[in-house]
């Protein structure tokens, strides 16, 4: 870099030359001060300063390169400047430009800590603990003091510039440490009193998310958090309040509750909104056909979403008219549409009952126009049970056959003596019950009954042989025919008194007896061996 030319001043009349009035000598310089000088110009190593000497002084030229590599100086330029030396061996006066600034910036730090103020601080990099931030001179902002909750990314600060508190400043050690969070704290309270004084009930405000809990989120108002309750998020149905919110979201919410003496405010969202169950009878009528999304499934039933904050339950036996559902899963998923209808609305209680089966005819209400009285049908055995078989009739409808209309010609103890599951049997439909779901069949009514005409073919006096079929301790059971036995009571086995009727005959035997009389409506005989002998 070429030397720089400084081009005479000419004077007006009655103007003096101050610069050559400084050089006569009348201005002092001291080593170690700071004063005030012109550059004059600029060399290849150096920059020239006027400071009201005999001699300029000289400043190396690296001390004008910015941070960002710019070259600062010109010829003309006013500079603060430390004198280091008053004269080297050719005469110049050594001077520093950095360590001047260094000078008057730690005295205007060191005012600004005395007094509290704030500082701007550039984020250089992160170190250990913290960041490094240049005020004027490098200083460190410990990680605790970066904001007022814990911050997990520092590096996100790197290049940004912030206001910053001195919380020490060590001029010998050359140590100072800034605070930015207790700049926020001073913002915050200064806030939290403005935001108290004007708070009130009813009130709608602007708030940040600020944390999010399992039972809510808290809501930065201005220096002050709410609580904004997970019932109080949203009128439809909230698991998390992470469905609804994210930490950072700027919402709107009204103040439900406000106490300034615990300076406790609670919040809502869904209150920014009408309540959708008012006129909820309206819009849903009884017997009204209805389109809902499952939201969610429970052992009893599926709860489905009419319209952001009403929802229906459909009961698990209102799913089907004749399937036998044991999960509701069996029917419907979460997610998915169904149609149904309103069965019940009630509205102080927010509840509402839907049905999906009556949007169907119900099959039971034709079921007798189908199967009339009489009609032979075929079957699968579904089930066995103690006291009698259920054969499938159609899908979901079950006809049962009791264990007394299994067969004319045997006594059953059990109906798994004749059929297990699985079997394909015949059978007549005896009777539907429409209202209670009831549909009675039988198996031996294939068959004509073989005690019609019983008093024609059996008269008392009349003696008969029979098969026993069955010993009881009150006298044994005789088969006469195919489906009809009669009863020897142990008083009629014999004139000798008789322990056991098995001491007289056992089953299998072959019996000679009188008929002593016939019930034909009771389906009864009464026979006597003791009356033959």
């Amino acid at each position: 870099m070429s030397e720089a030319t400084v081009n005479p001043v000419t004077l007006r009349e009655g103007e003096i030359d101050l610069s050559q009035f400084l050089k006569t000598g009348l201005k002092e310089i001291k080593e170690g001060e700071v004063i005030k000088g012109k550059v004059v110009a600029i060399t290849q190593d150096s920059v020239l300063v006027d400071i009201g000497y005999k001699s300029e002084g000289t400043v190396h030229i690296r001390e004008f390169y910015g941070s960002d590599g710019q070259f600062t100086a010109q010829v003309g330029d006013e500079v603060e400047v430390l004198v280091e030396k008053k004269e080297d061996e050719e005469g110049l006066i050594l001077l520093s430009r950095d360590k001047a600034v260094r000078i008057r910036v730690w005295e205007e730090l060191n005012k600004i800590f005395e007094t509290g103020a704030k500082v701007e601080g550039r984020v250089i990099s992160r170190v250990k603990g913290g960041l490094t931030v240049d005020i004027g001179i490098k200083a460190f902002l410990p990680g605790s003091q970066v904001d007022i909750k814990p911050v997990r990314n520092l590096d996100a600060f790197v290049g940004k510039t912030i206001p910053l508190q001195i919380l020490k400043l060590t001029r010998t050690r050359g140590n100072v440490v800034v605070s930015h969070r207790a700049v926020l704290e001073k913002e915050r309270d200064k806030l939290k009193v403005e935001t108290l004084r004007n708070l009130e009930e009813g009130q709608e405000l602007e708030g940040v998310v600020k944390n999010i809990l399992d039972y809510g989120a808290f809501i930065d108002l201005g220096g002050i958090d709410g609580l904004l309750h997970i019932t109080d998020l949203s009128w439809k149905r909230v698991n998390h309040p992470s469905e609804v919110l994210t930490p950072g979201d700027k919402i709107r919410v009204k103040v439900l509750k406000f106490d300034p003496e615990r300076e406790r405010v609670s919040l809502g969202l869904k209150q920014m909104k009408s309540d959708p169950w008012i006129n909820v009878e309206k819009k849903y009528p009884l017997s009204a056909r209805v389109k809902g999304k499952v939201v969610s499934l429970t052992d009893y039933g599926a709860f489905v979403e009419l319209e952001e904050g009403v929802e229906g339950l459909i009961h698990i036996s209102e799913m089907s008219w004749t399937k036998r559902i044991k999960h509701p899963s069996q029917i419907v998923e979460v997610g998915a549409e169904v149609d149904a209808a309103v069965l019940d609305v009630d509205p102080a209680s927010k509840r509402i009952s839907l049905g999906m089966r009556q949007i169907e005819p119900n099959p039971w209400e034709t079921l007798p126009d189908r199967y009339p009285l009489g009609t032979r049908i075929k079957g699968r055995v579904k089930s066995v049970t103690d006291f009698g078989i259920f054969i499938e009739v159609e899908e979901g409808i079950d006809g049962l056959v009791h264990i007394s209309d299994l067969t004319w010609n045997r006594r059953v103890s059990h109906p798994s003596e004749l059929y297990k599951k699985g079997d394909i049997v015949e059978a007549a439909v005896l009777n539907i019950d429409k209202e209670n779901e009831r549909f009675s069949l039988g198996i031996k009514q294939l068959e004509a009954d073989p005690w019609v005409g019983i008093s024609d073919r059996y008269r008392p006096g009349q003696e008969i042989t029979g098969l026993v079929r069955g010993a009881t301790e009150f006298g044994l059971f005789v088969e006469l025919e195919p489906g009809v036995e009669g009863l020897i009571h142990i008083s009629e086995l014999s004139n000798e008194r008789v322990r056991s009727p098995q001491d007289v005959a056992k089953p299998g035997d072959e019996v000679k007896v009188m008929i002593l009389h016939v019930d034909p409506e009771e389906k009864r005989i009464g026979l006597s061996l003791k009356a033959l002998e």
